[in-house]
């Protein structure tokens, strides 16, 4: 069978599968409609499923995430890294540096920013680790362990959830000729099911988990970008105001997703980062530069060697709330960008061999993002341990005001309006980064894996996300958001466990020469010049 045959060939459907068209918009309508009939009413709901997602499944979102962890250095070192994500002769389609960018600015952008301070800060006044090890609170040494708690929930946990699911759609896509969607990890255990209702299924799963982790993301940035417009023009700070600019850079995102990868994501993704390199100039050249440069180095070390037994840690006391507070909704978000974040990873790796794909994936956006952690909340450290304070006052009153409080605290102050409203303008760049992306992904999974699905969809979708976004933020502002985005990851930490084996199989298939159904436009490219699977593996 063929995925275009499934595809509506006229009508407001066109170029989609239309079940699972009607099936997603009717889950968003009944969503926002649930939502908005009785605010209070579902905002219990959402704080319900969260507690009990947290007191009776941490154990189960640890274990998922530190085994697929594993598996993806497995992957790395075993023979099956020499394959190539398409043609054994094929070159990357993009360079690092765009490569590098979309991943970063699509993965954690807007996140980082939003946490980056506000998150150290938190953990330096306590956390369990602290209390193990009985450090004072506000120490050195709380500093210390604040930075590695966090370096922990954006390290290599969290990135492997992206890059293994990546990973596994860019191998079945490039390499065996299969569509770009979801469902496609699985056709080793499901063969040509994966088109009828358990493929459609899985993929309106992916969609679910897509919607919501990104409504996550676009809800804490354009908190924060409410608090920077606030600071830069004193525009009040209230839901009203967040919801009319979820509107505004929903239609931005909207716009950019109508104008593809290779244009509006691509030269987004690529200033996101020209712009984060100015503001991490400044953080590091005008506050503490040796203090930051040596916390940088001992807080990767510290992090490396302790990341294992934090992996596998589970909070032993029932009552503990903490683990549930972080950890678990960072995985729980982590996994619910997985089907986002890894198709578009997919999407602009195709060319690189598996094991530059994930030792590079797996090395320097981590070591990126540290980098920024470290230099942000970092110089928040500094301040509170040996200079003026405060930041730990601002991240308890209002955790958006921790990045422009930090950026005032400075003290330089000819820079201090320009670097805020710098922040401001990368925060608003990453939004629509984060809301392009979801749109495009969701879209591709609509029309079953065409690279440019119709634009009308991309619209109906742009402009979904930010509706979710702002109906959760009515419903309950940040704890809504944390709760869809850990409800949503649940049903896709199945799937994620059956990609991996479903990866295994399809290597072990490839050594054996098993050919997977392949469109006849894909059959013939691999019969210009693919070498045969048993001398690719050699």
């Amino acid at each position: 069978m063929q995925p275009n045959e499934l595809l509506a060939n006229k009508g407001i459907f066109k170029g989609v599968h239309p079940g699972m068209g009607i099936a997603s918009i009717a889950m968003v309508l009944a969503f926002v409609v649930f939502t908005i009939s009785n605010v209070e009413f579902a905002n219990g709901i959402y704080s319900d499923i969260k507690s009990w997602i947290q007191t009776t499944l941490g154990w189960y979102y640890i274990t998922v995430v530190s085994l697929v962890l594993f598996f993806a250095i497995w992957v790395a070192f075993s023979q099956f890294g020499k394959l190539r994500l398409g043609k054994d002769d094929e070159k990357p389609e993009f360079g690092f540096f765009t490569w590098f960018s979309m991943l970063f600015s699509c993965a954690i952008g807007t996140g980082i920013l939003f946490w980056s301070i506000a998150e150290p800060i938190f953990h330096f006044q306590g956390n369990p680790f602290m209390e193990m090890g009985s450090i004072a609170a506000g120490s050195a040494e709380a500093a210390q362990m604040a930075m590695r708690v966090t370096l922990f929930h954006w390290g290599l946990h969290g990135w492997a959830i992206y890059i293994v699911v990546g990973l596994t759609l860019a191998y079945f896509t490039y390499r065996r000729g299969l569509p770009l969607t979801v469902r496609s990890a699985l056709y080793p255990l499901l063969g040509d099911r994966i088109y009828g209702p358990i493929g459609h299924a899985v993929d309106l799963l992916a969609i679910f988990s897509t919607l919501f982790g990104t409504a996550t993301t676009l809800g804490l940035g354009v908190s924060q970008m409410n608090a920077g417009l606030n600071y830069l023009f004193d525009i009040e700070i209230s839901t009203t105001v967040q919801v009319v600019l979820i509107v505004i850079i929903s239609i931005i995102g909207t716009l950019s997703a109508v104008s593809g990868v290779e244009k509006g994501i691509k030269l987004l993704s690529e200033w996101n980062i020209r712009i984060s390199l100015i503001l991490i100039l400044f953080f590091l050249l005008a506050g503490p530069t040796v203090f930051l440069l040596g916390m940088f180095t001992t807080s990767v070390g510290d992090y490396v060697w302790n990341m294992i037994p934090m992996g596998l840690w589970t909070d032993p006391e029932p009552g503990a709330q903490w683990q549930g507070w972080w950890t678990i909704f960072y995985w729980g978000w982590w996994l619910s960008w997985g089907p986002l974040v890894g198709m578009f990873i997919a999407r602009i790796s195709r060319g690189r061999t598996i094991r530059q794909f994930l030792l590079t994936a797996l090395t320097i956006p981590p070591l990126g993002g540290f980098l920024w952690i470290v230099i942000f909340g970092g110089t928040a450290l500094h301040m509170e341990l040996y200079g003026v304070g405060g930041i730990v006052d601002a991240v308890n009153s209002d955790m958006t005001l921790a990045l422009y409080t930090t950026i005032e605290a400075i003290g330089v102050e000819a820079l201090t309006w320009p670097m805020a409203a710098l922040a401001t303008l990368m925060i608003i760049s990453w939004f629509v980064t984060s809301a392009d992306s979801g749109t495009l992904v969701i879209c591709t999974i609509l029309s079953l894996g065409d690279k440019n699905p119709p634009q009308k969809f991309r619209i109906i979708w742009g402009l979904g996300l930010g509706g979710v976004s702002a109906v959760l933020l009515i419903a309950g502002g940040l704890k809504a958001l944390q709760t869809m985005a850990i409800a949503a990851a649940l049903p896709f930490s199945i799937i994620l466990l059956l990609m991996c084996a479903s990866l295994v199989k399809g290597f072990r298939d490839e050594a054996e020469g098993i050919e997977y159904t392949r469109s006849n436009e894909q059959s013939s490219k691999d019969k210009e010049g693919k070498q045969s699977p048993q001398s690719a593996l050699s």
